[in-house]
C-alpha cells in the first residue's frame, strides 16, 4: 500500500498514522478528519463484507472475525503495553526513514519488515492491531467489544508521542545519517 499509493495520499489507512501526521503539520484538520472517517468507514465495510461472504469460515474460532485480542495468558497492561511499544517504533523509524535522503527508497520495505517481525512475535501479546478503525470494525462484526480500548488508546498515543519525540530530535538524526558518505547501513 505504501508503494502503491504513497506518494498520492500518504497511505493512510490507519487514524493513528493520520492524527501523527497531522500532529507534524504534514495534512490539515480537515484531510485528517476526512482520513479518520474514511478509515473507519472503509474497515467497517471490509469486516462486514467479509462477514456476508465468509460466513461460518469468518467466524470460525481461529479466525475469529480478526477480532484483535490478546491470548492467555496475556492481561489488558500487558497488551497496552504490548501495541503501545509497537506503535511507537513504527511510527518512530517510518519518520526517521521518510524523512531521510539516504534512507527515504527503504521506508516501505522497512514498514513490511517490522509489521512482519509484529507478527511472528508481538501477535500473541495484544493481537497485534496498530490500527483502532481495524480493531473496531473487527469488533463489531464479531460484536465482541471487551477491551477494545486499549487499541483505541494505546496505538494513537504512542503514534503521537513517536511524533513528538520525532519533532524534537529529528535534526540530529537526520545529520547523522545523512551526513554520513557511505550509502550502506
Amino acid at each position: 500500500i505504501v508503494y502503491l499509493f504513497g506518494e498520492k495520499s500518504g497511505a493512510h489507512i490507519n487514524p493513528a498514522t493520520t492524527w501523527a501526521f497531522f500532529r507534524l503539520g504534514k495534512i490539515n484538520f480537515a484531510d485528517a478528519c476526512f482520513y479518520t472517517a474514511a478509515q473507519f468507514v472503509g474497515a467497517i465495510a471490509a469486516a462486514l463484507v467479509l462477514r456476508f461472504w465468509l460466513g461460518k469460515w469468518f467466524a470460525h474460532p481461529l479466525v475469529n472475525f480478526g477480532v484483535t485480542e490478546m491470548k492467555p495468558p496475556h492481561v489488558p497492561m500487558t497488551a497496552f503495553v504490548a501495541e503501545f511499544s509497537i506503535s511507537f517504533v513504527l511510527m518512530f523509524v517510518v519518520l526517521i526513514f521518510i524523512s531521510s535522503k539516504r534512507l527515504e527508497k527503504y521506508a516501505a520495505v522497512v514498514t513490511g519488515v517490522l509489521i512482519a517481525l509484529y507478527l511472528i512475535f508481538e501477535l500473541p501479546f495484544s493481537g497485534m492491531s496498530l490500527n483502532p478503525a481495524r480493531s473496531f470494525a473487527a469488533a463489531l462484526a464479531a460484536n465482541k467489544w471487551e477491551h477494545l480500548w486499549i487499541y483505541f488508546v494505546a496505538p494513537p498515543l504512542a503514534m503521537l508521542l513517536a511524533a513528538e519525540i520525532y519533532a524534537r530530535t529529528k535534526t540530529v538524526f537526520l545529520s547523522v545519517i545523512d551526513n554520513n558518505s557511505s550509502d550502506s547501513f
